[in-house]
Order: structure tokens, then C-alpha cells, then sequence
């Protein structure tokens, strides 16, 4: 990554686009501090984060849905969201991070006692999502929340990310699927080589011509 610059404003849904090895995922790792930053500075909620490490970070409320899912597959889906709550020490929090995850993920309540593992590709990313949210993130970030689904769970993915937008969940997303993203998404960042080629709303991105060349390999 070199010299790039964004933001994400609260209550946004902001993508990340551009072809593999961009830089999209570089960047959502050293956000969230899995990575270390090697020049310049990270801000959140008017804070220097910089040079904090992912175990700071989460009870701040910044969280990452990270790509492959990465679910404890020998724990029931129940415990992997519990593992999603363990900053969250006050009660009323915890029970409206239930209650939210259970009403926007059904199937996940009812097969709260399965173990992770033995469920299909979309649960497991739903279950992703989930444990995600169980800290209450004021940003939550979704590191190809689609990649490797069937087009029909895909779709519910998206529909979700769109019933996120109306509880006020801000979002940044690194997506392949660009239509699907810059559907839902207010803004976007097109990356080629570790740098931002293009920026801008998501209805002006998809007709400009640095997309398509980010995505070919073009100057």
C-alpha cells in the first residue's frame, strides 16, 4: 500500500473495489490492526490508532468480518458468538447484541447448539457476520463477504448488508461481486497496486472508465 487516503463516515456504507492483490484486504487488516501500519497515521472516532493492535481495537468498536469466514468450527454456532462478545461487559448491551443477531439471522438461532463446522458456506459467513456484530461495532468491516457462496446466498449477503444500512450499521466492504456492491454501498475506492485509482459515489463509479481498467490491469 502507498500513499493512499479515505474515509468512512458514520452511517455509510463504503466498498473497496479493485482486482485480487490491490490492496483491499491489506487495507482492512491494517485497519484493524492485523497488520502493522508502516507509514502515516489511522484515525477513529477522533482517535490515533495507529499503532494499536486488534485486541484494543475491538472494544472501541472497530470489528472485522475477515475474508473465509474463519468460524471456531469445534465450537456450537452459540459459542462463536459468545467469542463475539467477550469485550462487551455491560448486560443490556449483550442482550441487545442477541436479540439483534438472532432477528437479523433466524437460522443461526435455530441452530444455536450446531457446531460451526458442519454447517454450509452461507451459514458459516452469516455466523461470521454474526459474532461480528456481538460487539456492537461502530465499524464493522466485511472482508468479501460473498466470495466462494452459491448466486441464491449471495443475494441474501446483500439483502442483509441492506438491513444493516437501515439500523444505522456503518460498513465498509471489500467485495468482488462490484454490481452488488456498489448497489448497496453509498461510496467507493477503486484500488489498483496498492493505490486508490478512483473514488467517488457509487452511481458516478460505475460508469467510469478507472474501473474497468483496475479490474484489466490498464493504466
Amino acid at each position: 500500500m502507498r500513499g493512499i487516503d479515505f474515509a468512512i463516515h458514520q452511517g455509510e456504507i463504503v466498498t473497496f473495489l479493485g482486482a485480487n492483490g490491490a490492496g483491499k484486504s491489506s487495507t482492512m487488516n491494517a485497519l484493524a490492526g492485523l497488520v502493522p501500519v508502516a507509514g502515516g497515521t489511522v484515525h477513529f472516532a477522533d482517535e490515533d490508532i495507529t499503532d494499536l493492535v486488534s485486541e484494543r481495537l475491538a472494544p472501541m468498536g472497530l470489528t472485522l468480518a475477515p475474508e473465509g469466514r474463519r468460524v471456531f468450527g469445534g465450537l456450537t454456532v452459540e459459542e462463536n458468538l459468545r467469542m463475539g462478545a467477550y469485550t462487551v461487559r455491560d448486560a443490556e448491551r449483550q442482550a441487545a447484541a442477541w436479540d439483534m443477531v438472532y432477528d437479523l439471522f433466524p437460522i443461526l438461532h435455530e441452530r444455536r447448539r450446531q457446531f460451526a463446522g458442519t454447517m454450509s458456506g452461507g451459514q458459516q459467513q452469516m455466523l461470521a457476520i454474526g459474532r461480528a456484530l456481538m460487539s456492537g461495532p461502530r465499524l464493522l468491516m466485511l472482508d468479501e463477504p460473498s466470495l466462494g457462496l452459491a448466486p441464491k446466498i449471495v443475494g441474501q449477503i446483500f439483502d442483509l448488508i441492506a438491513l444493516l444500512r437501515e439500523r444505522k450499521v456503518t460498513l465498509g466492504i471489500v467485495e468482488q461481486n462490484v454490481a452488488m456492491a456498489l448497489e448497496v454501498a453509498d461510496r467507493g475506492y477503486v484500488m489498483a497496486g496498492g493505490r486508490i485509482v478512483a473514488e467517488g459515489p457509487a452511481q458516478e463509479l460505475r460508469q467510469t472508465d478507472r474501473l474497468r481498467a483496475a479490474y484489466l490491469g490498464e493504466d
